[in-house]
């Protein structure tokens, strides 16, 4: 493949963004993890004191919010750099209060429809590693390679736990792993766009598999 756009789909904490910005980094290509730009829309929500509930109010908060996501702008363990309307807001993406409120931020469709399109603008150049739950079905169909990450709901809480405890943060994995029961079940059964694996995605269970064990297996498929 020469420059094309690399789909890895999959539910939270299945290793597709540190997969993504491994393989990303090997191939040289630019590491897009959509999720971020539904949780950047989360949060801008809950700064604004814009009801979750409200969804005209909270689609016209898509529309108008400045979106830049670059590499890393510290070394503080970030795979990546978020600027919502000019500010770093990398860690306040991954809060409690994001979590929660995430799923249901990317269950309004044009909410959906306003992020896919910047996706898809990004995406059409090619070299992109490109992560979320939707990127083999909706936003990057016509992707040649395509992989589905999963892994066990036990597995990614733990991920989890052990992500915040690092960072010196509050966490309880029994809190954790209901969250993680609870989104992919919203996931998987909201109306749009909803986290299932495109029918040509090649699966990859990662749950007993490093992230250097799966990037190699998905050099290998590219070879």
């Amino acid at each position: 493949m020469n420059k094309n756009t690399i789909a890895i789909d999959g539910p939270a904490a299945s290793g597709k963004t540190t997969v993504g910005r491994m393989l990303a980094a090997e191939l040289n290509y630019l590491l897009l993890d959509t999720g971020i730009m539904y949780r950047a829309v989360a949060l801008a929500a809950s700064q604004q004191q814009i009801a979750l509930d409200d969804e005209a109010a909270v689609t016209a908060l898509a529309h108008a919010i400045q979106l830049e996501i670059t590499a890393p702008t510290e070394e503080d363990g970030r795979l990546y750099s978020v600027f919502l309307d000019g500010n770093d807001v990398t860690w306040d993406l991954r809060t409690d209060v994001v979590n929660r409120s995430v799923s249901l931020v990317a269950s309004y469709r044009e909410v959906r429809a306003e992020m896919v399109a910047r996706q898809r603008i990004i995406g059409a150049a090619g070299g992109v590693v490109m992560v979320g739950r939707d990127i083999g079905t909706v936003v990057m169909p016509s992707a040649p390679l395509k992989i589905y990450l999963t892994a066990s709901a036990e597995e990614r809480a733990q991920r989890r736990y052990d992500e915040k405890v690092k960072r010196g943060d509050t966490a309880d994995y029994e809190t954790m792993l209901a969250d993680i029961i609870r989104r992919d079940q919203f996931d998987s059964t909201r109306e749009h766009s909803p986290l299932l694996p495109a029918a040509d995605a090649v699966q990859i269970d990662s749950t007993a598999q490093t992230p250097t064990e799966i990037v190699a297996a998905i050099r290998a498929l590219l070879a």
